[in-house]
Parts: structure tokens; C-alpha cells; sequence
């Protein structure tokens, strides 16, 4: 919705998703166009995403599944030949790097999830991410009912400062009690980040004579 995304326009992505990031393009009245996996990665193919882009898309979702970042490269450069967003869903992936960069500063938005399953947790919420200003001017009254001051700025300096509602907005802001817990979280990041593949190793090992196929890793990235 920040991003001026509504009815008539396409948003590609991967149908190895959680419905949360299908359902908020149907959400803005957009339609959802998906691109088969790679069934090594589990992550969307960017070499099919070309075929699929018409004069009608305007972004581009990939989901780094399960924790793994999707090859971001050849996804960036056709988003930069076609003039299109790319948003990366990045609920698994809190702590994951690509090519040594951290998930979270590659694309023009980055969604964060601190659902209780996640890396680190805030027992719910998220976060969004974004290297562009005028992005995250937009989208911060968009998550408090549209409100161009929230508490903290209306109260906190010497004088109460009025707002306005400029546009309608939703009611999508963590509060301060889950911030304080996430910033904990944090510093706890790269430990947990390692119990976790400890176990994936685990599991990996115990399970090697079944007939079962697991994520391949892709080259220079951290796996969340």
C-alpha cells in the first residue's frame, strides 16, 4: 500500500509461502501471479520470474523459505530492467545474510515477523525494513490509523503536539512492551541462530537413509 500498489496491478511471487504474503496483495486489491520453486532451494526460480512479468506488475515478492535468502542478484537486476519493487518476505529469515549483506538492507522493503515460532520473538509483531525515506514516512501513519504524530512524538517533547489523519490507516503498530522484549531478542540473534542449525544437523544426519530431500544451500549466503 506504500508503495501505490492497488487494483489493476500484478504482484509476482512463490506459492511456498505462508498465505500472509498472497493475501496482502489481494489485500490492496492487486493480483497475485505465481512463479514455480526450485526444488533444490525451495526458493522462487528467479530464472522463470522474467516470463511472468507483463506492463501490469509492479513487484516483485520473493520468500526466503524455511530461512534460506533466494538468490537476490538476477532478482534485483530484472527488477531494475523493468522498473519494479521488490519486497522480500523475510518472516524466516531474522539474522540471514546474502553475499554477506543482511537480509533486511538488499530490496526497497523487507517484512520481519516476531510471530512466537520465529527466530526471535516479541510474541507478535513485526517489522519492516527499508533503505528509502520516504518509504518508511509513508508506511509508519499507514500502521497507526493513518495518525502523522503517534504518542511518543505527540507527548514527549515540552509541548502536546496535534496530529492529523491524512489518510485511512490500520491499526498494525508493535507497542513499546513487545519493542523492549525484541531488543532483548536480539542480542540473542546469532545463538539461537546456532541451536537451530545445530539441530538442523541433527536432524539431517539421523535422517540420511530415508528417502527424503533437503533444502540445497546456495553459495554465499547465511541460513537463518
Amino acid at each position: 500500500l506504500a508503495l501505490d500498489i492497488g487494483p489493476g496491478d500484478e504482484v509476482i511471487t512463490t506459492p511456498l509461502t505462508f498465505v500472509a504474503t498472497v493475501n496482502m496483495i489481494l489485500a490492496v486489491g492487486a493480483e497475485p501471479v505465481l512463479v514455480d520453486i526450485n526444488p533444490d532451494t525451495l526458493n522462487i526460480d528467479a530464472k522463470s520470474i522474467e516470463a511472468h512479468i507483463t506492463p501490469r506488475t509492479k513487484a516483485i515478492i520473493p520468500v526466503h523459505i524455511a530461512g534460506q535468502p533466494c538468490d537476490l542478484d538476477p532478482i534485483l537486476a530484472l527488477a531494475k530492467q523493468h522498473n519494479l519493487y521488490v519486497i522480500d518476505d523475510a518472516a524466516h529469515a531474522v539474522g540471514a545474510r546474502y553475499k554477506d549483506q543482511p537480509i533486511g538492507s538488499l530490496c526497497d522493503a523487507t517484512a520481519f515477523s516476531f510471530y512466537a515460532t520465529k527466530n526471535i520473538t516479541t510474541g507478535e509483531g513485526g517489522m519492516l525494513t527499508s533503505p528509502h525515506d520516504e518509504l518508511i514516512a509513508k508506511a509508519r501513519p499507514l500502521s497507526l490509523h493513518g495518525l502523522s504524530q503517534d504518542a511518543w512524538k505527540r507527548y514527549s517533547q515540552n509541548e502536546f503536539k496535534h496530529y492529523l489523519v491524512n489518510e485511512p490507516g490500520y491499526k498494525y503498530n508493535m507497542t513499546d512492551i513487545q519493542a523492549a522484549l525484541g531488543l532483548v531478542q536480539l542480542t540473542k540473534c546469532d545463538a539461537f541462530t546456532e541451536k537451530r542449525t545445530e539441530i538442523v544437523d541433527r536432524y539431517k544426519k539421523q535422517l540420511q537413509n530415508l528417502p527424503l530431500t533437503f533444502q540445497e544451500p546456495i553459495a554465499e549466503i547465511k541460513h537463518a
